[in-house]
Parts: structure tokens; sequence; C-alpha cells
């Protein structure tokens, strides 16, 4: 198994130093366009690899050739959000990266499962998917999983209750307008609407929509990187072990929740062969029709951007 880590910022280095430590690959591979940095943090993390009792091999380089036969390649490269920034602000600097990305890809690992981190990720995931011409089984954003694990993380702060009793997830785009299902949150075993008052639920909601600019504020140079690297190296071991998990990515639509032509946030099982199954959720009516406004607004983007 060889994977490619495509972009050696915070993201990218800490899911290669997380994809080392699992030794979920024999081989890894650090890029990045700046000279040193990414033979500098592959040096670091493999000197790391003796206390992890870990054999994976890592090799850092500014040569996209290095990629070639990746089983799987994670795009993280791209500018990050500063504070006031959208991601959708981000486009047009991330999409001429992206594009140059994507003809690497097809150019030296044409079969591989690409799994997109770049924001805006469902355009960019749609961005990806058109310059590679990859079938839509390969492409895949990393947007739901860390979603769902903010908006876990937020829940067990208010209860008290531990992590992996919590099931929760968010759909939709990965924006604003995310959609976490309200109405299928189950801690231990319990609905939610007994444990957690109405009001207090909103906020909790609305605080997983702020979880990426919260963290922004915060640093005020940088956005988050230990859930976006826990997330994609959460799909990735999915992948490998197909585990048939059921986890929210972003993934291209024929039909499904009646959309077409979209990458959206959906419930999916994955495989070695990259999207194995779409997984159609009963959702509520009030549920439907959020996920239908945060699909209109990713369509709008794709269509204003003449993707």
């Amino acid at each position: 198994m060889k994977i490619s880590v495509i972009g050696a910022g915070n993201v990218g280095a800490s899911a290669a130093l997380k994809l080392c430590e699992k030794g979920l690959a024999e081989d890894v591979v650090l890029v990045d366009i700046m000279e040193g940095i990414p033979q500098g943090k592959s040096l670091d993390i493999s000197q790391a690899m003796p206390l992890n009792s870990s054999n994976t091999k890592i090799k850092g380089t500014n040569d996209y050739s290095e990629i070639r036969d990746s089983d799987i390649v994670i795009v993280t490269a791209g500018v990050p959000r500063k504070p006031g920034m959208t991601r959708d602000d981000l486009f047009n600097v991330n999409a001429t990266i992206t594009k140059s990305i994507a003809k690497e890809i097809k150019l030296h690992a044409p079969d591989s499962i690409i799994i997109v981190v770049t924001n805006p990720l469902d355009v960019m995931a749609y961005l990806m998917m058109k310059e590679t011409g990859s079938d839509k089984s390969k492409i895949i954003g990393m947007a739901g999983v860390l979603d769902s694990a903010r908006f876990r993380a937020f829940l067990a702060m208010e209860t008290g209750a531990k992590v992996e009793d919590i099931e929760a997830m968010v759909l939709g785009g990965h924006g604003d307008s995310m959609v976490p299902l309200a109405e299928h949150i189950m801690i231990s075993g319990k609905q939610v609407s007994g444990i957690i008052s109405k009001k207090k639920l909103q906020q909790i909601i609305q605080r997983t929509k702020d979880g990426g600019a919260e963290i922004v504020k915060y640093l005020k140079t940088g956005s988050a990187y230990y859930a976006p690297a826990a997330a994609i190296v959460e799909m990735v071991e999915s992948i490998l072990k197909e585990d048939g998990k059921i986890l929210p990515c972003s993934v291209y639509l024929e039909g499904e929740y009646g959309y077409s032509d979209i990458f959206i946030g959906v419930p999916v099982k994955l495989c070695r062969e990259g999207i194995k199954e779409i997984v159609e959720l009963n959702l509520t009516g009030e549920e439907k029709a959020l996920l239908d406004r945060s699909a209109g607004e990713v369509k709008d983007t794709i269509k204003n951007f003449n993707i």
C-alpha cells in the first residue's frame, strides 16, 4: 500500500504522521512545492517511528513523479482561511492549485483513490473529478467526518457523555449551510430530546457550523489541523479495512437524495475501490429542506465559477 499526501502544511503533515504511526501503508510520500519543507517534516516523522513500533517508510519530495502508483492520494494543498474569510473566498486561488495537482495525479497516479481536503471542499472535489477524469467512485471529499466529529465533541462537552456513546452525523456542503441531523442524534441509546433542551441543541448545531471559523479566530494565522488530519485517517482506515462503517463524505450524486451533478456530503460506505455504497437515510421534512438549501448553495457556486 502506498499513500501520497500532497501539501506539507499543518493538515498534510499531521495526516502523514498519523498514517505512519498507525502503519496504514508501507510507503507514505509527502509532497510540497516548498523546497525543504516536505523533506524536513518527513525526516522528523521517520525518526519518530521507532517510538511507535512502525516500519512505514516516509519520503518528502518536491517531485510529483514520486506519487507514481499510489493507491490513495490525499490532497490538502491550498491556501488556508484567514479571519473573516469564508471557504468560498478561497475559490480562485485554490482552484488554480487544484487544477495543477489534478494534472499531476492524472499523469502519475491515474488509478488512485483521491481524498480531497482543500476548501471550498465540495467544489474542489467536483473540480478534481472534472480535471482528472477519474471515475466518480474514486473521488471523495473529506468534510462530513470532520464536521460530525466536531458535533459529537460539542455534544459530549454539554452532556458529559463518552464520545463513543454519541451518535451524530452532519450532511450537506462543508460550509455555513451544513446540516447537523438533529433528529438522528442518540446519546447512550437515548433520543437527544430527552437530554438536551431544544434551545441548547440549536446552540450546539450553530457552534458545529462555526467550528472551523472558531478555531481560525483563535489561531489568527492558520486553521484547524489536528481534527482534519484525524478525519482523513478515519477515511483511509475505512477504505483499507473495508469495515462497513457509514461515514458522511462529499461524493458525486446522480439522483441520490434527489440531486444530480453535484458533490455534497451524504452517508457512504468505503472500500478499496473507493465508494462502495451511498446510503440514503430517511430524513425528516425539516432535515430534507435544509439539505436542499445546502445543495442549492453548492450548485450555485459551481455555476458561478463555470466549472
